[in-house]
């Protein structure tokens, strides 16, 4: 019944909010190691997710695990996906990629897992386990069912914030989907997450503006940049601030 009404009761990765907006947050991830399968879709009559039985077999989630220990492995969430008009490298974190015939799925390995040569080796080649580093990502959270028009246009929206906010956008989004498919739409948790690097925009243009201030109004000013530090929105109006009086 927990699952049904959008319980999540499996490990999740670990993060740090490194910048709350009012519309978005900015996380940092550690190094992680994943295990990824790439297809072709067709092969799963055009179903972007049949990899997902795949990986499932990896860990053991329906039965004997298919890996050389065997070892049950946790299942983890949330289940990643990644979709481009264009074939992309295969070099995304637990994602599934669509990149015109081919798709990649990734699970995100539990964090006991610390290098994939810890990762029990895969009896079925397919699977590849590979680690993946340190990023950062512009996340929003929304529930409901994960359509492709309500992605597109969470997507739109964090990019606008993002760029507003004087960050630079380091790749393609991916959707992050924390529940199975029996939990109830309004209890399902979605995250749509755009990896990014730091706002440098709005660094600069604070510089600019302290080069022009003087004596006491030079150390209010930063004083004031030490108090909104983490917070973009509120950053991006100090930034306006400071560049309009200087």
């Amino acid at each position: 019944m927990g699952m049904v009404l959008g319980k999540i009761s499996v490990e999740t990765p670990k993060f740090e909010v490194i910048a709350a907006a009012n519309d978005y947050e900015i996380r940092k991830y550690p190094p992680s190691v994943i295990a990824e399968v790439t297809y072709d879709p067709a092969q799963f009559k055009s179903d972007k997710d049949g990899g997902f039985m795949i990986l499932a077999n990896y860990i053991g989630a329906l039965g004997n695990p298919q890996n050389m220990k065997p070892e049950k492995i946790a299942m983890t969430a949330p289940v990643i996906t990644k979709t481009a008009s264009e074939k992309i490298a295969m070099t995304a974190p637990v994602v599934t990629k669509s990149g015109g015939e081919l798709v990649t799925m990734g699970f995100i390995l539990p964090s006991k897992y610390v290098r994939a040569e810890e990762a029990p080796r895969p009896v079925d080649e397919r699977v590849v386990i590979r680690e993946e580093g340190e990023k950062k990502y512009g996340v929003v959270r929304f529930s409901g069912v994960a359509r492709d028009g309500v992605v597109a246009e969470k997507v739109e929206e964090l990019r606008k914030c993002l760029e507003r906010d004087g960050y630079k956008v380091a790749g393609d989004f991916v959707l992050a989907r924390y529940n199975p498919p029996w939990t109830l739409p309004p209890f399902r948790t979605n995250e749509v997450m755009i990896p990014v690097e730091n706002g440098v925009a709005l660094v600069e243009r604070i510089k600019r503006g302290l080069k022009g201030a003087k004596g006491s109004e030079l150390h209010h000013l930063t004083e004031a940049v030490k108090v909104v530090d983490g917070a973009p929105d509120r950053l991006r109006i100090l930034a306006d601030f400071i560049n309009s009086v200087s």
